[in-house]
């Protein structure tokens, strides 16, 4: 699945000679293969309680694993079938808050790293790839603008429950494994912004209802394959609600849903048939582990995929956190 060559957009037509087939098909490679590794897999995120409150300054650090599985649906007209794919996910991040005049902020950074194995059939012949590297690192900075003040440890366990009006950026920068002549990688090779804007809003004591809306917007990846074209993005909004129980404190699970539109590419100018209109479901429970500690198990699904990847995935997650303890009353 690593053809070399000249790549050009071209549709195939009753008078096409051998070479613009070759193009063709060449070509539709290129796409299928960058639905699930360097196209966005974070338009399929789903992140209960993103904006729940926290003490400020307070610093917590985030481990994990993913396991992704699935295939891709795809433009049936091209040549290219039978496309799966297994992405292993290892990650390491760190989150910090603090008070930003006078509200609850965080920033946090993660760094992935991915094991990918892609299968399938280029004119029934099988085709088989695998990458190893490090995946886009993501940075995030969010802000509980309205219903949580910066608070101590035991300001926050006198507050009331309140509606949450949350904003945040998201970041993906390119730091992944990205080779110019080679058409199935790990990064994505251009910048990525995601602006959001959320609502957590609890129903009596023991649930929460959260929802958010984004929009993705790309930078251009100026040597897509084979190293000298240009591929664009079009913006990509995106949409996530949950549903949320608390067993007692710190143990929750949340029933999770999103729902992702548009993101068509471009390479050299010439539109791709590659416009996502798909939606997720999945579940999470978070349970403690002792004071500082909390485990988050995670899995989701597609539910409703009109082209690009349809993954299962399973995670789990690993936390702990240094807060301020409170100060001693006199």
């Amino acid at each position: 699945m690593d053809p070399k060559g000249e790549v050009y957009m071209a549709k195939h037509d009753t008078s096409a000679d051998v070479e613009r087939v070759v193009r063709v098909l060449h070509f539709g490679v290129g796409v299928l293969c960058l639905l699930f590794l360097a196209a966005p897999l974070s338009a399929q995120d789903l992140d209960p309680r993103a904006y729940a409150k926290v003490p400020v300054n307070s610093t917590f650090l985030v481990t994990g694993f993913a396991l992704s599985h699935g295939g891709v649906v795809s433009d049936p007209t091209l040549p290219v079938t039978d496309i799966n794919a297994t992405v292993e996910t290892p990650s390491l991040g760190i989150a910090r808050s603090f008070s930003l005049f006078g509200k609850t902020a965080q920033a946090f950074g993660a760094v992935p790293y991915s094991w990918a194995q892609v299968s399938g059939k280029v004119l029934e012949e099988a085709r088989q790839i695998s990458r190893a590297g490090l995946s886009d690192m993501r940075f995030r900075l969010s802000v509980l603008v309205r219903g949580a003040p910066a608070a101590s440890v035991a300001e926050l366990a006198k507050a009331p429950r309140r509606t949450i009006l949350g904003t945040s950026l998201t970041v993906a920068a390119p730091t992944g494994q990205f080779f110019p002549d080679r058409l199935i990688n790990l990064g994505a090779n251009r910048w990525a912004f995601k602006p959001e804007f959320a609502v957590s809003h609890p129903m009596g004591q023991k649930w929460l209802l959260d929802a958010y809306v984004g929009l993705w917007l790309f930078t251009a990846n100026q040597s897509f394959y084979p190293g000298t074209f240009l591929r664009t993005q079009a913006p990509m909004g995106t949409l996530q609600a949950h549903l949320s129980y608390n067993f007692q404190r710190l143990l929750w699970a949340a029933f999770d849903a999103t729902f992702y539109t548009g993101g068509q590419t471009t390479v050299q100018g010439v539109d791709n048939n590659d416009r996502a209109s798909n939606s997720r479901m999945g579940g999470t429970l978070a349970l403690p582990v002792g004071r500082r500690h909390s485990v988050k198990l995670a899995v989701s699904r597609g539910a409703i995929i009109r082209f690009g990847a349809n993954f299962t995935t399973l995670s789990i997650g690993w936390q702990t956190g240094w807060v301020p303890r409170p100060k001693p009353t006199r």
